[in-house]
């Protein structure tokens, strides 16, 4: 018997990780000799973590909460590998597959492998190319000691190859995220918030923000607001607490941009996927779009997954206020490029993580 670990750090890495153990137990179910636990490094009441979100995804929630729960990222590294340390002293352990780039991620990492277990890494091979982001940092060292890359398309394999990874560790699996949204592609549900409102498909953008550095530059973003709300058309903004304040702040009295509480996992892939645009600093996002084939603006000078830039729908204006405004016209007029999905977005990701942890 195969035990496998799935370590999971936060929020995004569950909607990552739900195909795997779908996988997983498909395979056992088949007769192959493996099984899973999911592991969480946070608390059980995480709030982080609502209610529906299980639910949504079709998943079991974690099977073990290690309980780190502090904001210090030197000292949350220390925390979940003295606590992981000791979930791997009471739980045989074969293969610990872990997710993304997160400190708590590396800190699993690094535990697994000090221990001579065998190490997974999804999404590998993902880099902004600077070295000033403590993500860059998590992803490097996690790549450096994984035995399994699993990478999500030609680019993240290309520079896992060119930084001195052996050609027998990395498996171009393709993007984990479209696995998830092609299993749940005919349970997305329009959101009871925007119910008894004028919104109609095709009809509206959508607007997320998360990333702190922007949200804390605020004269770098109000004149990326002020193109938003001179675009045209209705904006819709599910945003977290703290990015609600701050576009709130710089929307004033304007009504063109609406902003809404953050959305349970169904009712956000229904309001992406029915959008006229989507405009957003989330790498995650701009790949849903593109499985949707919906147009996408990204308010960054890069992204982990450049495919969704040749071949799919995303385009990057950086921080340039100028440039989304050109790109929100050519959504207003329903002008955008030709698109397609990269290879292996195919929702079968998972299928094939599955095979090569049986197979390698």
């Amino acid at each position: 018997m195969q035990h496998i670990c799935i370590f999971t750090g936060a929020r995004p890495n569950f909607i990552k990780v739900a195909p795997i153990i779908r996988a997983i137990r498909q395979a056992s179910d088949a007769g192959c000799a493996i099984s899973e636990q999911l592991v969480y490094a946070g608390k059980a009441d995480d709030p982080t973590l609502e209610s529906s979100l299980f639910d949504d995804l079709q998943m079991p929630r974690p099977d073990v909460y290690l309980g780190v729960d502090c904001e210090n990222l030197n000292e949350l590294t220390g925390q979940v590998m003295s606590q992981f340390e000791r979930y791997l002293d009471q739980h045989p352990t074969d293969t610990v597959i872990v997710v993304d780039d997160l400190a708590s991620t590396m800190a699993a990492a690094i535990v697994a492998k000090k221990r001579g277990i065998r190490l997974a890494h999804l999404v590998a091979g993902t880099r902004s190319f600077d070295i000033q982001m403590p993500k860059e940092i998590n992803r490097l060292v996690i790549d450096g000691l994984s035995d399994l890359l699993f990478t999500a398309g030609v680019g993240s394999s290309s520079t896992a190859t060119r930084e001195g990874a052996e050609m027998h560790k990395i498996y171009m699996v393709g993007n984990i995220l479209m696995d998830t949204l092609r299993n749940n592609h005919s349970r997305l549900h329009r959101p009871d918030i925007v119910d008894g409102t004028t919104i109609c498909a095709g009809q509206y953008l959508v607007f997320t923000l998360n990333r702190k550095a922007l949200l804390a530059d605020r004269s770098r973003l109000a004149p990326m607001i002020d193109a938003l709300m001179a675009c045209g058309l209705p904006v819709i903004a599910p945003l977290r607490p703290e990015a609600a304040a701050v576009v709130g702040a710089l929307l004033g009295d304007s009504h063109s941009v609406q902003i809404i509480p953050s959305l349970p996992y169904l009712e956000f892939g229904w309001l992406t996927a029915n959008a006229r645009g989507i405009i957003t600093d989330s790498g995650n996002v701009a790949e849903e779009a593109t499985f949707n084939n919906v147009p996408c603006i990204t308010l960054n000078s890069y992204t982990e997954h450049i495919e969704t830039v040749k071949t799919g729908t995303n385009v990057l204006v950086g921080e340039d206020a100028g440039r989304l405004a050109e790109a929100l016209e050519q959504m207003r007029q329903g002008v955008w490029k030709h698109s397609s999905l990269p290879d292996r977005w195919d929702g079968r990701t998972a299928e094939r993580i599955v095979q090569t942890l049986l197979d390698a």
